[in-house]
């Protein structure tokens, strides 16, 4: 599970502890090394997350996934999820590890990426009211993985999953994206 922004804060702890006991092996590498931008302070993120080495960021998502499957208490089949920035990480990182059981990205969308090099079926999220991570920039990415991605759209702004952010926080979307979220990994996972 990759965390937004902010860096790997207890909302993040918080929903990767919900994976797990959805009865998922959750793991939420810390790709800002300890540091943590206090939600809110936007300009503090955006530099946190402008100044992220993505390709690098890639690479420790890919460590992340080999030694969950390394573990014993793995099926075998690991899924990424993230939100924010990790939604983009988790896209980018669909085009770049061969293998995984699922996608299941929340409103991030990746700078570039090779759409042909997805091999798993992606369950993408996204909040109509959105101007970085757009639903136009996410149906153009559908259209180029086609029947391999399904799109989730909701009423709702950015950020719609993040319950420390009551400006932007929609717990009926959030209910949904969840409840769809989970039975597509169980789907992915079996």
């Amino acid at each position: 599970m990759i965390h937004e922004w902010w860096g790997l804060n207890d909302q993040i702890r918080v929903i990767a502890d919900r994976w797990a006991k959805e009865g998922f092996l959750a793991v939420a590498p810390d790709l800002y090394d300890g540091k943590v931008v206090p939600i809110g302070r936007s300009d503090e993120a955006a530099a946190a997350m402008n100044a992220l080495d993505f390709p690098q960021a890639v690479r420790a998502i890919a460590a992340a996934v080999a030694a969950v499957k390394d573990d014993p208490r793995c099926s075998g089949k690991v899924s990424v999820t993230g939100f924010c920035m990790g939604g983009a990480l988790a896209f980018a990182t669909s085009t770049q590890v061969k293998g995984l059981a699922a996608i299941v990205p929340f409103y991030g969308i990746p700078a570039a990426a090779d759409w042909s090099k997805v091999d798993a079926p992606v369950q993408a999220h996204f909040a109509i009211h959105d101007e970085w991570a757009t639903v136009g920039k996410a149906k153009e990415i559908q259209s180029a993985l086609g029947d391999r991605m399904e799109l989730h759209v909701y009423e709702a702004h950015h950020a719609f999953c993040n319950d420390r952010r009551p400006d932007v926080f929609n717990p009926g979307a959030c209910a949904q994206a969840w409840s769809r979220a989970v039975q597509f990994v169980r789907d992915h996972s079996a």
